[in-house]
């Protein structure tokens, strides 16, 4: 599936809550990977203030794109961030959503 670069040059950017490993399967704690770098990925959720309208992201990061450090309300600058749509069936119920990717998040100061 296609994916859109998402602009955050007029944005301003904090971290809602700290880098958490994301999981492949929760059952088996199984962490998910990137498949291009095989970095481990996080995910971490990003408050994007702009233009009077404020919106939680989940974002995932490969750990390689984010140092220690990251807390909440700490403003950040996102790298590369992209946004692509998914569509999957579990248990005959349709689902569907958008997901969030970055590059890098680096602090702000």
């Amino acid at each position: 599936m296609p994916s859109f670069k998402i602009d955050l040059s007029t944005a301003v950017v904090f971290v809602a809550t700290a880098p958490t490993p994301k999981l492949a399967n929760a059952k088996t704690g199984e962490r998910a990977m990137d498949r291009e770098t095989g970095a481990p990925l996080s995910t971490v959720g990003l408050l994007v203030s702009d233009e009077g309208e404020g919106n939680l992201y989940q974002v995932t990061i490969p750990e390689t794109g984010f140092s220690e450090g990251l807390v909440p309300g700490m403003p950040v600058k996102v790298v590369g961030l992209k946004a692509r749509d998914w569509e999957n069936e579990f248990n005959g119920q349709k689902r569907h959503g958008i997901s969030f990717r970055a590059v890098a998040i680096t602090s702000a100061a």
